[in-house]
């Protein structure tokens, strides 16, 4: 399957995936787990900018980070302060951030050693106490016993990048332990087979489908299912806090 052209999906992304009401249920699920003494805020990854743009409060200074030239207008067009960067090598000073954030990132990083990369990167700019907020097992949170989940079962690649205990383990090594949890729900996003189907001809299950499942084979067995105009569940993300400890 072919991976997503963020740049050229920037302009539909906000539409795609779930828009305002998602972006503000995931805003609240960050700041219930954010420090009160936090000061500055780097939102990685951060995409259009839809939930960074909600991430500010009196005294927090947000920064939203991300590679794709496409992604950061829309971000800048929000009066988001944004800078060109991926999660392996970050333009902040070791030491120099309060607070990381990572909302539906770490299920993409599939490389082989590209999660410890990023958390490691996310390691070094957080000062001592510092917290990173990341989203975790993001393919349990969908469709979960639906008919849509019965039929992207036998493709799905079975090792997701974000597995809670991969990104334990990850974290350890750089000195960042698991400090709490919340959840939230994907306000907006529940999903019909025919948008499913939509979405797996244009890339947005690339990073839970095996690669060499075809695309319209899939999509065509979304959409023989009954009522496919109907859409099924929300999804419920799961947002964990890490803390560094050194």
């Amino acid at each position: 399957m072919t991976l997503v052209d963020y740049d050229a999906e920037a302009e539909a992304y906000d539409r795609t995936r779930g828009g305002e009401p998602r972006a503000e249920a995931a805003a609240a699920a960050v700041h219930a787990l954010l420090p009160a003494t936090a000061r500055t805020l780097l939102d990685l990854a951060c995409g259009t900018g839809i939930v960074t743009a909600r991430l500010g409060r009196p005294g927090l200074r947000v920064l939203g980070a991300d590679p794709s030239y496409g992604m950061l207008r829309r971000a800048g067009a929000r009066g988001v302060p944004v800078v060109l960067a991926d999660g392996t090598r970050l333009p902040f000073a070791g030491g120099s951030l309060d607070a990381v954030s990572a909302v539906w990132l770490l299920h993409l990083l599939r490389e082989p050693g590209l999660l410890g990369a990023v958390v490691a990167e996310v390691a070094r700019v957080l000062r001592p106490g510092g917290v990173f907020l990341a989203t975790v097992d993001k393919d349990a949170a969908h469709d979960v016993g639906s008919d849509i989940d019965a039929v992207l079962a036998p493709h799905l690649t079975g090792d997701p990048a974000d597995a809670w205990a991969d990104v334990v383990r990850a974290g350890v090594v750089c000195g960042l332990v698991p400090v709490g949890e919340t959840g939230f729900h994907g306000s907006g996003q529940g999903c019909s087979p025919r948008e499913a189907a939509e979405a797996v001809r244009a890339g947005r299950y690339a990073s839970r489908v095996r690669p060499r499942t075809s695309a319209a084979a899939l999509a065509g067995e979304l959409e023989s299912l009954p009522d496919p105009e109907r859409r099924r569940g929300e999804p419920r993300y799961r947002l964990v806090a890490f803390r560094r400890t050194a």
